[in-house]
């Protein structure tokens, strides 16, 4: 069946769908109030959550009075902040003062949270409103969401498929209308998994961009807090507003980066574009493969000068990531373990019992690894202005999919159930280089496919733009799920 097949859709005309920069133009003209758009979204979340089961808390009575507020600011001609009386949906992994976070886990079922994540507080003093918060698999483990507590979190588009992991409640809220922004965090590629199986525009900024501190640890390297949107203009204001330096986050980086309006006039031309359909390893379904060299074409049709390069990564790279991951959580959770192993997700306890068993020298050795990851890269990118691949090499993953699926398919062969379908987390082990998951078409099932666009290291302002010229000639805004 052709991957060009139409998706059934929804008037794009209805008020949920709404972007955050039309809300705001709106709220300032006095034709749409910030109550008006919040009980629109809260209507949504009532409906369709049913089928998806993307949410874990609701804040409606608090998010409706904050909303009347913002509507009194924007009428008595105050100056307003910039995200002022926007709807936000807030990962259930990060941290809100006073209010429950378990991570998905029972282990932490009924604890409050004693902090605010530093980006979510900065999203919400500048305005935004959270009404939910969303969907996480437990320890956000892996690359679709399930967990103990909140049990499977389904696709808009195909509710056989997987939201995708681990802001899978995340990146469904913002496809289905439930809210109007999102964020959520990436160490394996948990924003841009989501957002390519959601349909949606998922940023993975720079390392240190947005500051993270989200683990008991701040010298993470691989995790990156960042925007789920509609839009690539939505991205840009969500990430003006949450980036720059915070003192409680020394990897965070001084300089300040601001990601400037979209010029009126866009075009891809003389865009030197990179292109790897499998990064030298993945096996890749087809009708992804299609999708992707479509989106290729439209680029070099628009005046992008593509260059189809071989950069050599290997089986080695997954390796690396998956020591790692292992090691991390193994850190993060061993303490668990003698109390609450057969409470947890069983591949959980079996990621964790596997971390404790890694060397200090193997751990480390993933450094090399990343080492010659990038000296594989550099080059190409030193000649290009962006490096584009598939983002997953599926379209998404049924809804119950295992981790130690030992009969996962691709192509007909078999790939490693846990990550290796997803082309993402090689940029967390190179987490300089920012990366977008944006909409590339659809496959037979109904579900969305994504195409990643790969960055220079901390050259946030240069791929937006990459980003708003590949909206421009590939325009997705009116698709939505037919819920």
């Amino acid at each position: 069946m052709s991957t060009l097949l139409k998706p059934t859709m929804v008037s794009s005309s209805e008020l949920h769908y709404i972007t955050a920069e039309e809300a705001v133009h709106r709220f300032k003209d006095g034709s749409l109030s910030p109550v008006d758009l919040m009980q629109s979204v809260i209507e949504r979340c009532e409906a369709v959550n049913p089928s998806v089961n993307a949410i874990t808390n609701r804040f409606y009575e608090q998010a409706l009075g904050q909303a009347k507020d913002a509507e009194k600011r924007y009428r008595s001609g105050q100056v307003v902040r910039p995200l002022e009386g926007i709807p936000l949906a807030v990962k259930e992994l990060h941290p809100i003062k006073d209010v429950t976070t378990t991570w998905g886990s029972r282990i932490f079922e009924g604890v409050p949270a004693d902090r605010t994540l530093p980006a979510v507080q900065r999203l919400l003093d500048a305005g935004a409103i959270m009404h939910i918060r969303t969907t996480t698999p437990e320890f956000a483990h892996c690359g679709h969401c399930h967990s103990p507590l909140y049990g499977v979190t389904r696709n808009p588009w195909n509710q056989d498929f997987s939201s995708g992991g681990s802001s899978g409640g995340a990146g469904v809220t913002v496809a289905a209308g439930m809210t109007t922004l999102a964020e959520g965090d990436d160490g394996g590629g948990s924003i841009r998994m989501p957002a390519s199986m959601n349909g949606i525009v998922g940023y993975k900024p720079s390392f240190g961009r947005v500051p993270g501190f989200l683990l008991d640890t701040m010298f993470e390297s691989i995790i990156h807090i960042g925007p789920m949107t509609r839009s690539v203009d939505d991205a840009a204001l969500m990430l003006n507003v949450m980036s720059g330096q915070h003192p409680e986050d020394i990897t965070s980086l001084r300089d300040e980066v601001k990601i400037p309006k979209a010029s009126v006039q866009r075009s891809m031309k003389g865009v030197r574009v990179a292109f790897s359909p499998d990064l030298g390893y993945f096996e890749i379904d087809k009708e992804v493969a299609d999708n992707t060299r479509i989106a290729v074409e439209k680029m070099a049709d628009a005046g992008a000068i593509v260059e189809t390069v071989e950069i050599g990564w290997s089986d080695l790279v997954y390796d690396a990531w998956v020591t790692h991951w292992e090691g991390l959580l193994a850190t993060l959770a061993h303490h668990h373990i003698p109390e609450w192993q057969y409470k947890m997700d069983p591949f959980v306890r079996k990621l964790i019992h596997k971390g404790l068993a890694h060397s200090a020298i193997r751990v480390k050795q993933t450094e090399m690894v990343r080492t010659n990851m990038w000296k594989r890269l550099s080059p190409i990118l030193a000649r290009n202005d962006v490096l584009v691949t598939p983002t997953l090499a599926v379209p998404a993953i049924k809804a119950e999919h295992r981790n130690d699926d030992a009969d996962f398919t691709i192509n007909g062969k078999r790939v490693d159930a846990f990550l290796n379908w997803a082309l993402t987390y090689p940029f967390n082990l190179l987490s300089q280089c920012p990366v977008f998951s944006l909409p590339s078409g659809f496959s037979s099932s109904g579900v969305p496919t994504g195409v990643q666009i790969i960055g220079r290291p901390f050259d946030d302002v240069s791929i937006f733009a990459v980003a708003r010229e590949f909206e421009a000639i590939a325009p997705w805004s009116s698709r939505h799920p037919a819920l």
